[in-house]
Parts: structure tokens; C-alpha cells; sequence
């Protein structure tokens, strides 16, 4: 993230907005490294458990708001929106007003960075059930993902099932569902043009030098509120 802010902000960046933040996995390194960061997200458990994280950081405001419609008083130097967050947009109206808030919320110049599922890649590669497993004291976690494909209307709705077990013990288990958007390319470049930034840079996501083709799942958007349009 600091490459991108050396590389292609104009001006020098202060202060950052963090979009979605979750519990904190970029807004509070962020704020560890000396910018004033406010990061806010829909899901009060998620702000909960980021406000234990970050401890006393003087420099860092969290907040339980809707991207769609958040308000604060002031423009931030940059914005960023990590993990796929605009992914959880899926209808056109609301991807509009999301980044047209953004806009509103940004200095002329200032950069939006965020990454979202590069529908190359999905209807090419085909969402298919992923199972993760993670063991650590004697305790594991299991947790298989099983998609279901929507192409006509671009979204995946992933059914998430974790088991936690103990000693072979089940200690708890939990289901979820996902629906998250994926965007074209093209797409996502109308968006942001016709609210009011230009693109500056589309890349596998934390690989800056490589290039997106059907093969890159996840893609990062580098892009600059256009000067004097408001």
C-alpha cells in the first residue's frame, strides 16, 4: 500500500479512509505506521473486535457505518477498500452511490485503491468447494466453502460451514453465506469514470508489475479523483 502511495499520489498523504475495514487488517498497521486513519464497517462485532486490536492508537477512529451512505466532515488524502469489500455491492445503484460517496469524501487528486474478483477469471475458472484447515494446540479448524454461481447477474453466494474441534472433540460449528459480486474490467472502469475518477493502474492484486488476464482471480484497482471534478 505505501508502494502505491509513493508511486502514484500527487500529494503527500496524511490522512487515510478505510472502506469496509473488518477488524482492522490494513486501517491499524496503517495507524502503527503514523497516518491518521478512520476506518469504519457495517458489522459492529467486526468493529468490536478491531477496537480490542488496536488498543489506545490515538491516531485511529473506528465507526459502524454503511459505505452506501456514511458521512463524516472532512476529505481524506487517500481511501482504501481491501478484501474484496466493493465485491459485497451487487447491485448497480448501490456500487453508484458507494463510489460516488467516496468521491465526495476524497481531495481533488487523492487516491481510492481497492481489489475485487476479476470475472475473467470466475467464469473461466469456475468457483468450485474449497476446504481450508488450520491446527494450532491441539485445536482445528475446518472450513469448506461451497459456491454457487450466478453468471447472468454477476455474484457468487459462497456457503461458508466451519467446524472447531479439540482433540477430534467438536467444540462448535458455524454456517455463513456470502454473495459477492465480480466485476469486469471494463466494467469497474465505467464506474469509476462516470464518478469521477480516472484509472491509473489495474494489477493482480499485491503484484504491481504483473498484468490481468483470465487467469488472475483477484485484482487490484489503482485510481485518482479526476482535478476540479466535483
Amino acid at each position: 500500500m505505501e508502494e502505491i502511495f509513493r508511486e502514484y499520489s500527487k500529494n503527500p498523504i496524511n490522512n487515510i479512509l478505510d472502506v469496509g475495514c473488518g477488524t482492522g487488517g490494513h486501517a491499524i498497521p496503517l495507524a502503527k505506521r503514523g497516518y491518521e486513519v478512520v476506518g469504519f464497517d457495517l458489522s459492529e462485532l467486526m468493529i468490536r473486535r478491531a477496537k480490542e486490536k488496536a488498543g489506545n492508537l490515538a491516531n485511529l477512529e473506528l465507526h459502524v457505518k454503511d459505505m452506501r451512505d456514511f458521512q463524516f466532515d472532512f476529505k481524506f488524502d487517500a481511501c482504501v477498500c481491501m478484501f474484496a469489500v466493493m465485491g459485497y455491492l451487487t447491485k448497480n445503484q448501490d456500487v453508484q452511490k458507494t463510489l460516488t460517496n467516496i468521491k465526495n469524501h476524497l481531495k481533488d487528486g487523492s487516491l481510492f485503491v481497492f481489489d475485487f474478483w476479476n470475472g475473467l477469471a470466475v467464469m473461466r475458472i469456475l468457483p468450485s468447494v474449497r476446504v481450508k484447515i488450520v491446527e494450532d494446540k491441539g485445536k482445528k479448524v475446518v472450513r469448506i466453502a461451497e459456491p454457487e454461481l450466478d453468471a447472468f447477474n454477476h455474484v457468487c453466494k459462497i456457503n461458508y460451514r466451519l467446524v472447531i474441534t479439540e482433540n477430534n472433540i467438536v467444540l462448535d460449528e458455524v454456517k455463513e453465506t456470502h454473495t459477492v459480486r465480480f466485476y469486469f474490467p471494463q466494467e469497474i472502469t465505467h464506474y469509476l469514470e462516470d464518478a469521477g475518477f480516472e484509472i491509473l493502474k489495474i494489477c493482480p492484486f499485491l503484484d504491481l508489475n504483473g498484468s490481468v488476464n483470465e487467469d488472475v482471480w483477484n485484482v487490484a484497482v489503482i485510481s485518482r479523483v479526476v482535478e476540479g471534478k466535483r
